[in-house]
């Protein structure tokens, strides 16, 4: 099971997606080409009618939350998380892009969901692989959950987006989110490359940081926050990312 982590800004914890220190010592352990049994999958056999709620998934409001469910021994036969109406914990919708196809885990806790003070807006995050960090944005309206379009400030940086399925150059990726208000929050973004050459983290300039890699080729990191505006019409707005911070690899 992965950690939780308390976030640096003191915030309470469900205003919080906390993966990022958590993944990132796997992203150590991946960028030495190690293993770390510490992180194995983490499962959960659910009950036929259990939908049990993810770490921080009630809303400030009392009246909502997000919980899992799933089928089989390990519980990710059909796996699923539901926008669940409370206190009554009555399932509402199924929200988008969390299914059996794109999930490494399957147990609850492994979930992590950060609402908005207002609860209208809830970011869910978890790992689509053993250290890759999916965050998910979506817009609550009533007993509606939209997904939006997220922010990507690697392709920002780059101009490009990279496939986690099929880009096996990137070995890590981690962004996290935290609320700062009803519609703002701030958004930090951690990706570890694997490549022969330093031209990505030329091209990243500050947002960049090469190091060799013993028996040949380079390990690209890329660091970068930004804070970020939820616009009425539902589109993301992006304020220009710095510099994050970068990991000492041995």
């Amino acid at each position: 099971m992965i950690p939780r982590v308390e976030h640096a800004s003191g915030l309470p914890r469900h205003n919080i997606v906390p993966l990022r220190r958590a993944v990132l010592a796997l992203a150590l352990v991946s960028t030495l080409a190690a293993s770390s049994p510490a992180f194995a999958t983490a499962e959960h056999r659910y009950g036929k009618n259990e939908y049990a709620i993810i770490q921080g998934g009630r809303a400030p409001n009392g009246k909502l939350s997000v919980a899992a469910h799933g089928g089989g021994e390990s519980g990710s036969e059909g796996f699923r998380i539901y926008l669940m109406a409370e206190p009554g914990h009555r399932r509402l919708m199924t929200l988008d892009n969390v299914n059996d196809d794109n999930i490494l885990d399957s147990a609850p806790d492994a979930f992590h969901a950060a609402w908005s003070q207002d609860s209208r807006t809830v970011a869910v995050s978890f790992r689509s692989e053993r250290h890759i960090v999916t965050l998910n944005i979506y817009a609550v309206d009533g007993t509606k959950a939209k997904l939006l379009d997220g922010p990507d400030l690697f392709r920002d940086a780059t101009g490009r987006s990279v496939d986690i399925k099929t880009d096996g150059d990137m070995r890590t990726s981690v962004p996290a989110l935290t609320w700062q208000a009803p519609r703002r929050f701030h958004l930090t973004e951690y990706r570890v490359f694997v490549l022969d050459d330093t031209a990505l983290a030329d091209k990243l300039g500050p947002l960049g940081k090469a190091s060799k890699r013993d028996g040949g080729g380079n390990t690209i990191q890329f660091s970068a926050e930004a804070d970020g505006e939820l616009l009425p019409d539902g589109r993301i707005r992006m304020g220009k990312p710095v510099p994050g911070r970068f990991e000492e690899l041995e």
